[in-house]
């Protein structure tokens, strides 16, 4: 697999076990955040109605105590009733704790100074209790004791309303924080969304997208494999057939131009003759080639130099045409090939691009590294190019562009690329190419990297 998917999928990985762990914390934040602020507020809202309902109770209780002592006399009245305010301070003292906003402290505050002075008012009233030895029936006597009881009631009403606005604002601020948490939950399922489809487009470029267009190519190459494997059984005894023939008839050819004159019709019929003879030769002779191609005798050599072979070779015959032989990028990788055979696929590739362009042009000779599926294995190749500028391939040629015999040449046998791909597959290569119509061809022979 290619270096750069791995690594892409590295990343979308952690970037998912990052996003699942955030989801995750986010929803177990809010879950117990969600828990914390109903139980919280269920307490407060219990405590605020309990404080305000405790201390109205108590204080009611403490004016009946004195009522009674004020009226019977009865020390046990007063007992009960020091009890019970040591008491009600006490529990009024741990309730600053619980309210300690803003708001609720200065009501508790009020509260104890009035709670104070209302301790003061009975402590007064027993005084006289205790000094004129008779009850107090009059009503105007209890009106100090009465004012502060008042006071510490409606303090308590407000002390009620400031704690429930402190619940309020409790709660508005939780809800904000629950909304920046499910914020984050949503922004990382959209977050894991996007990565899922950037992910199914890494995974379809980078794998199944070559998948395909490598399972079409080892379908042309079979099917191209079967054709030559059926056409060389063919050819073997074909091309044998007609050259014993041809060499006969080449024999009898020679021995008649012996006895014609030059410049008479007879020997240009003759010459004529052997020409097409000729022809037929070398034919058979690209026909044995297709049928049955020689082992190669593999040497090492750097990508650069069949590239550079062929360049000075064919630079020469090709600028008479105004068209440019240019060696462009050059990977130094090194390749096992037969230099004789792969310099005759250059050379057919070349002309066949000189042949394409026709006059005013550049060929331009290229060797890059690649991964490709070679022997049903990922392989590192390098990749010698040959590219140019001409008309293209049209479709219908390109349908039969590697049939034998199939030639869009005056004077071609159609059997240059056949051979060339049977050369490139003796190598454990394959032979490429990419056309554009009016924008050029570019044919690459795919080999295995050498590696020491």
């Amino acid at each position: 697999m290619n270096p750069g998917i791995i690594f892409r999928l590295i990343i979308f990985f952690a970037t998912i076990t990052l996003l699942v762990g955030l989801i995750a914390w986010t929803a177990h934040t809010s879950w117990r955040q969600t828990g914390n602020l109903q139980e919280q507020l269920s307490a407060k809202q219990w405590k605020s109605f309990q404080i305000a309902d405790h201390l109205q109770q108590s204080i009611l209780g403490l004016n009946n105590m004195v009522l009674r002592y004020a009226a019977y006399r009865d020390s046990e009245d007063w007992t009960n009733f020091n009890a019970a305010s040591k008491e009600l301070g006490r529990w009024m003292d741990e309730q600053q704790p619980i309210l300690s906003s803003q708001k609720e402290r200065p009501f508790l505050d009020q509260i104890n100074e009035a709670y104070k002075d209302y301790l003061g008012a009975a402590i007064a009233l027993n005084t006289r209790v205790y000094t004129n030895q008779q009850s107090i029936t009059r009503v105007v006597e209890f009106t100090d004791l009465e004012k502060h009881s008042k006071r510490i009631l409606n303090l308590s009403i407000q002390l009620s309303e400031a704690h429930q606005q402190s619940i309020d604002l409790f709660q508005t601020q939780n809800i904000k924080s629950l909304n920046v948490l499910r914020f984050e939950l949503f922004g990382s399922l959209a977050l894991l969304l996007v990565a899922g489809f950037w992910l199914a487009i890494v995974v379809y470029r980078g794998m199944i997208a070559p998948l395909q267009v490598q399972l079409v190519e080892s379908r042309q190459l079979v099917e191209r494999q079967e054709k030559l494997a059926s056409l060389g059984m063919l050819a073997t005894g074909v091309a044998h057939e007609i050259r014993n023939p041809l060499t006969a008839i080449k024999a009898w050819l020679y021995l008649q131009q012996k006895h014609l004159k030059a410049g008479t019709p007879e020997f240009e019929d003759a010459e004529l003759i052997g020409g097409e003879i000729n022809r037929l030769e070398r034919i058979v002779k690209d026909f044995l080639q297709f049928a049955r191609p020689s082992d190669p005798q593999f040497v090492v050599v750097s990508a650069e130099q069949p590239l550079r072979g062929v360049q000075m070779l064919l630079k020469p015959e090709l600028e008479k045409l105004k068209i440019k032989l240019v060696l462009g990028e050059v990977v130094p990788a090194q390749i096992r090939i037969d230099q004789q055979q792969i310099k005759q696929v250059l050379i057919n590739l070349i002309h066949n691009a000189a042949d394409s362009i026709g006059n005013d042009g550049t060929v331009t000779l290229r060797a890059r590294l690649d991964e490709k599926w070679l022997d049903d294995r990922q392989t590192d190749v390098v990749i010698l190019e040959v590219s140019d500028n001409g008309k293209g391939i049209p479709a219908e040629v390109e349908k039969r562009l590697f049939d034998p015999f199939f030639t869009t040449k005056d004077f071609g046998t159609g059997l240059g690329l056949p051979i060339a791909a049977r050369i490139v597959e003796k190598h454990q290569g394959a032979l490429q190419y990419q056309t554009q119509v009016d924008y050029g061809t570019t044919f690459g022979i795919i080999l295995p990297l050498y590696k020491p």
